[in-house]
Protein backbone atom coordinates (compact mmCIF):
# COMPACT_ATOMS: atom_id res chain seq x y z
CA UNK A 1 0.00 0.00 0.00
CA UNK A 2 1.38 3.33 -0.90
CA UNK A 3 1.55 5.83 1.75
CA UNK A 4 -0.98 7.20 3.36
CA UNK A 5 -1.91 11.02 4.11
CA UNK A 6 -2.94 9.45 7.92
CA UNK A 7 -1.23 7.06 10.47
CA UNK A 8 -3.34 4.41 12.40
CA UNK A 9 -1.95 3.17 15.88
CA UNK A 10 -3.10 0.30 17.80
CA UNK A 11 -3.07 2.48 21.22
CA UNK A 12 -3.58 -1.40 23.15
CA UNK A 13 -5.22 -4.16 21.70
CA UNK A 14 -6.56 -6.41 24.79
CA UNK A 15 -10.12 -7.63 26.30
CA UNK A 16 -10.24 -5.85 29.71
CA UNK A 17 -7.84 -6.89 32.59
CA UNK A 18 -4.91 -7.07 29.96
CA UNK A 19 -2.23 -9.37 28.90
CA UNK A 20 -0.49 -10.38 31.76
CA UNK A 21 -3.37 -10.02 33.80
CA UNK A 22 -2.18 -9.24 37.25
CA UNK A 23 -3.69 -12.46 38.61
CA UNK A 24 -3.33 -14.57 35.80
CA UNK A 25 -0.38 -17.50 35.69
CA UNK A 26 -1.62 -19.25 32.34
CA UNK A 27 0.43 -20.11 29.84
CA UNK A 28 -0.31 -16.73 27.80
CA UNK A 29 0.27 -14.66 30.88
CA UNK A 30 3.19 -15.82 31.45
CA UNK A 31 4.39 -15.59 28.13
CA UNK A 32 3.61 -12.14 28.25
CA UNK A 33 5.95 -11.98 31.38
CA UNK A 34 8.91 -12.97 29.93
CA UNK A 35 8.03 -11.55 25.99
CA UNK A 36 7.33 -7.69 25.87
CA UNK A 37 6.24 -8.55 22.34
CA UNK A 38 3.11 -10.54 23.71
CA UNK A 39 2.08 -8.02 26.52
CA UNK A 40 -1.16 -5.89 25.63
CA UNK A 41 -3.03 -3.07 27.34
CA UNK A 42 -6.79 -2.14 27.00
CA UNK A 43 -8.74 -1.42 23.59
CA UNK A 44 -8.21 1.64 21.86
CA UNK A 45 -6.43 3.18 18.51
CA UNK A 46 -5.16 6.86 17.52
CA UNK A 47 -5.37 8.51 14.49
CA UNK A 48 -3.09 11.28 13.06
CA UNK A 49 -2.98 13.51 9.99
CA UNK A 50 0.47 15.42 8.76
CA UNK A 51 1.25 18.89 8.44
CA UNK A 52 2.63 20.41 5.08
CA UNK A 53 6.09 19.99 7.19
CA UNK A 54 6.06 16.62 7.97
CA UNK A 55 5.15 16.84 11.67
CA UNK A 56 2.28 15.21 13.25
CA UNK A 57 -1.12 16.81 12.64
CA UNK A 58 -3.70 16.77 15.02
CA UNK A 59 -4.57 13.77 17.18
CA UNK A 60 -8.07 11.88 17.23
CA UNK A 61 -8.63 8.99 20.15
CA UNK A 62 -10.98 6.19 19.96
CA UNK A 63 -11.48 5.33 23.13
CA UNK A 64 -9.59 6.41 26.20
CA UNK A 65 -8.96 2.94 28.75
CA UNK A 66 -7.78 2.75 32.13
CA UNK A 67 -3.92 2.80 30.32
CA UNK A 68 -4.10 5.35 28.03
CA UNK A 69 -1.39 7.77 30.08
CA UNK A 70 1.12 5.18 29.22
CA UNK A 71 0.09 4.56 26.16
CA UNK A 72 0.19 8.43 25.54
CA UNK A 73 3.57 8.43 26.66
CA UNK A 74 4.66 5.47 24.65
CA UNK A 75 3.77 7.25 21.42
CA UNK A 76 5.21 10.02 22.63
CA UNK A 77 1.74 12.36 21.97
CA UNK A 78 1.51 15.61 23.93
CA UNK A 79 -1.49 16.95 22.85
CA UNK A 80 -5.31 15.25 22.33
CA UNK A 81 -7.54 17.20 19.87
CA UNK A 82 -10.92 14.86 19.61
CA UNK A 83 -12.17 12.44 21.17
CA UNK A 84 -14.25 9.05 19.88
CA UNK A 85 -16.12 6.72 21.75
CA UNK A 86 -16.65 3.34 20.87
CA UNK A 87 -19.24 2.89 23.76
CA UNK A 88 -18.79 3.33 27.78
CA UNK A 89 -17.67 0.45 29.11
CA UNK A 90 -14.61 1.01 32.08
CA UNK A 91 -11.80 -1.16 29.52
CA UNK A 92 -12.52 1.90 26.94
CA UNK A 93 -13.32 4.80 28.49
CA UNK A 94 -11.33 4.37 32.11
CA UNK A 95 -8.28 6.28 32.08
CA UNK A 96 -10.18 9.59 30.72
CA UNK A 97 -9.74 11.07 33.67
CA UNK A 98 -6.05 11.55 32.24
CA UNK A 99 -6.95 14.03 30.33
CA UNK A 100 -8.53 16.51 32.99
CA UNK A 101 -5.02 18.38 33.39
CA UNK A 102 -4.66 18.40 29.69
CA UNK A 103 -7.72 20.30 29.30
CA UNK A 104 -7.37 22.11 32.50
CA UNK A 105 -3.60 23.52 32.41
CA UNK A 106 -2.80 23.42 28.34
CA UNK A 107 -6.05 23.79 25.90
CA UNK A 108 -8.21 25.48 28.54
CA UNK A 109 -11.19 24.74 25.72
CA UNK A 110 -13.12 22.05 26.21
CA UNK A 111 -11.96 18.66 24.47
CA UNK A 112 -14.53 17.61 21.97
CA UNK A 113 -16.05 14.16 22.52
CA UNK A 114 -18.40 11.96 20.37
CA UNK A 115 -20.04 9.16 20.63
CA UNK A 116 -23.45 7.37 20.89
CA UNK A 117 -26.42 9.40 23.28
CA UNK A 118 -26.43 6.14 25.44
CA UNK A 119 -22.27 6.43 25.39
CA UNK A 120 -22.40 10.01 26.18
CA UNK A 121 -24.67 9.63 29.03
CA UNK A 122 -22.38 6.74 30.22
CA UNK A 123 -19.41 8.99 30.56
CA UNK A 124 -21.16 12.20 31.98
CA UNK A 125 -22.77 9.64 34.94
CA UNK A 126 -18.78 8.26 35.39
CA UNK A 127 -17.02 11.40 35.54
CA UNK A 128 -19.52 13.78 36.42
CA UNK A 129 -16.57 15.93 37.32
CA UNK A 130 -15.24 16.41 34.00
CA UNK A 131 -18.38 18.00 32.39
CA UNK A 132 -16.70 21.19 31.88
CA UNK A 133 -13.75 19.45 30.02
CA UNK A 134 -15.51 18.19 27.46
CA UNK A 135 -17.87 19.04 25.11
CA UNK A 136 -20.17 16.89 24.32
CA UNK A 137 -21.51 15.67 20.67
CA UNK A 138 -23.98 12.84 19.89
CA UNK A 139 -23.28 10.99 16.58
CA UNK A 140 -26.30 9.41 15.51
CA UNK A 141 -25.99 6.02 13.36
CA UNK A 142 -24.66 5.94 10.10
CA UNK A 143 -23.74 9.49 10.34
CA UNK A 144 -20.17 10.71 8.88
CA UNK A 145 -17.78 13.62 10.81
CA UNK A 146 -14.71 14.66 9.65
CA UNK A 147 -11.50 15.60 11.64
CA UNK A 148 -8.36 16.42 10.57
CA UNK A 149 -8.90 15.36 6.91
CA UNK A 150 -10.27 11.85 8.10
CA UNK A 151 -14.14 11.05 7.45
CA UNK A 152 -15.38 8.86 10.58
CA UNK A 153 -19.03 7.00 10.25
CA UNK A 154 -20.38 5.88 13.54
CA UNK A 155 -21.46 1.97 12.01
CA UNK A 156 -23.73 -0.06 15.07
CA UNK A 157 -22.34 -3.00 16.08
CA UNK A 158 -23.91 -6.05 18.15
CA UNK A 159 -22.36 -5.32 21.95
CA UNK A 160 -23.64 -2.58 24.75
CA UNK A 161 -26.51 -0.49 23.58
CA UNK A 162 -25.15 2.22 21.67
CA UNK A 163 -22.10 0.83 20.60
CA UNK A 164 -19.88 1.44 17.63
CA UNK A 165 -17.95 0.51 15.13
CA UNK A 166 -15.91 3.19 12.99
CA UNK A 167 -15.54 3.47 9.04
CA UNK A 168 -12.33 5.41 8.96
CA UNK A 169 -11.72 6.97 5.48
CA UNK A 170 -9.05 8.91 3.87
CA UNK A 171 -7.68 9.94 0.09
CA UNK A 172 -6.22 6.17 0.47
CA UNK A 173 -7.50 4.05 2.79
CA UNK A 174 -10.61 2.54 3.75
CA UNK A 175 -10.83 0.84 7.34
CA UNK A 176 -13.18 -0.21 9.35
CA UNK A 177 -12.58 -0.46 13.66
CA UNK A 178 -14.83 -2.52 15.49
CA UNK A 179 -13.34 -3.34 19.00
CA UNK A 180 -16.69 -5.23 20.31
CA UNK A 181 -18.70 -6.85 18.28
CA UNK A 182 -20.14 -9.81 17.77
CA UNK A 183 -21.50 -10.90 14.33
CA UNK A 184 -22.14 -7.61 12.72
CA UNK A 185 -25.55 -6.24 12.07
CA UNK A 186 -26.58 -6.43 8.13
CA UNK A 187 -26.33 -2.90 7.16
CA UNK A 188 -23.05 -2.32 9.23
CA UNK A 189 -21.74 -5.33 6.94
CA UNK A 190 -22.54 -4.23 3.75
CA UNK A 191 -20.88 -1.23 4.48
CA UNK A 192 -17.85 -2.27 5.18
CA UNK A 193 -17.53 -5.20 2.56
CA UNK A 194 -14.20 -4.84 0.56
CA UNK A 195 -12.43 -2.48 2.78
CA UNK A 196 -8.53 -2.25 2.73
CA UNK A 197 -8.17 -2.89 6.22
CA UNK A 198 -10.50 -4.55 8.99
CA UNK A 199 -9.09 -4.22 12.45
CA UNK A 200 -12.18 -6.72 14.73
CA UNK A 201 -12.88 -8.28 17.75
CA UNK A 202 -11.65 -11.28 18.40
CA UNK A 203 -11.64 -11.51 22.43
CA UNK A 204 -11.98 -15.69 22.62
CA UNK A 205 -10.11 -18.51 21.62
CA UNK A 206 -12.35 -21.37 20.07
CA UNK A 207 -15.35 -21.67 22.52
CA UNK A 208 -17.07 -18.23 22.54
CA UNK A 209 -18.89 -17.19 26.14
CA UNK A 210 -20.39 -13.80 24.75
CA UNK A 211 -21.64 -14.85 21.31
CA UNK A 212 -23.91 -11.83 21.20
CA UNK A 213 -21.33 -9.86 21.98
CA UNK A 214 -17.82 -10.56 20.70
CA UNK A 215 -15.96 -12.66 18.27
CA UNK A 216 -13.75 -15.75 18.57
CA UNK A 217 -10.60 -15.77 16.81
CA UNK A 218 -12.03 -18.25 14.13
CA UNK A 219 -15.56 -15.91 14.08
CA UNK A 220 -13.88 -12.57 13.61
CA UNK A 221 -11.66 -14.47 10.36
CA UNK A 222 -14.46 -16.28 9.15
CA UNK A 223 -16.94 -12.75 9.28
CA UNK A 224 -14.10 -10.07 8.53
CA UNK A 225 -12.47 -12.41 5.22
CA UNK A 226 -16.35 -13.40 4.56
CA UNK A 227 -16.28 -9.31 3.64
CA UNK A 228 -13.64 -9.71 1.44
CA UNK A 229 -11.64 -7.45 3.78
CA UNK A 230 -8.36 -7.42 2.24
CA UNK A 231 -6.29 -7.51 5.61
CA UNK A 232 -7.95 -8.39 8.60
CA UNK A 233 -6.25 -7.09 12.39
CA UNK A 234 -7.40 -9.39 15.27
CA UNK A 235 -7.95 -6.95 18.11
CA UNK A 236 -9.82 -6.64 21.76
CA UNK A 237 -7.60 -10.52 22.51
CA UNK A 238 -8.04 -12.01 25.53
CA UNK A 239 -5.64 -14.82 24.74
CA UNK A 240 -6.88 -16.96 28.23
CA UNK A 241 -10.62 -17.21 27.55
CA UNK A 242 -11.22 -19.63 27.62
CA UNK A 243 -8.54 -21.90 26.58
CA UNK A 244 -5.26 -19.68 26.76
CA UNK A 245 -3.43 -19.33 23.24
CA UNK A 246 -0.02 -17.96 23.09
CA UNK A 247 1.14 -15.28 20.88
CA UNK A 248 3.33 -17.98 19.35
CA UNK A 249 0.63 -20.35 19.39
CA UNK A 250 -1.90 -17.89 17.43
CA UNK A 251 0.95 -16.67 15.22
CA UNK A 252 1.51 -20.21 14.18
CA UNK A 253 -2.29 -20.78 13.65
CA UNK A 254 -2.70 -17.60 11.10
CA UNK A 255 0.01 -18.60 8.77
CA UNK A 256 -2.55 -20.66 6.78
CA UNK A 257 -3.87 -17.21 6.26
CA UNK A 258 -0.76 -16.29 3.93
CA UNK A 259 -0.55 -13.07 6.13
CA UNK A 260 -3.83 -11.65 5.04
CA UNK A 261 -4.93 -11.96 9.05
CA UNK A 262 -2.56 -10.61 11.63
CA UNK A 263 -2.58 -10.19 14.93
CA UNK A 264 -2.96 -6.63 16.17
CA UNK A 265 -0.33 -5.38 18.84
CA UNK A 266 0.43 -2.96 21.25
CA UNK A 267 2.10 0.38 19.12
CA UNK A 268 1.63 -1.41 15.49
CA UNK A 269 1.16 2.12 13.29
CA UNK A 270 -0.16 1.47 10.13
CA UNK A 271 -0.31 4.47 7.36
CA UNK A 272 -3.97 5.01 5.84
Amino acid sequence: MEKGTHTFTFMGTAAGCGIPAFFCDCPACNEARRNPRARRGDCGVMVRGANADGSPGRTVLIDTPPDVRHQLIREDVRTVDELLFTHAHFDHMGGLGELEYLVQLVRKAALPTYGSAATLEGIGREFHYMTGCLDMREIQPYQCIELDGARYTALPVTHAPGTYGYLIETKETRLFYASDTGKLPPETAERVRGMDIMAMDATFWKRNWSPDDHHSVQECIEEGLGLGAKTLYLTHLAMHYDEPVTLEELENYLEQYDGRVKPAADGLSLSI
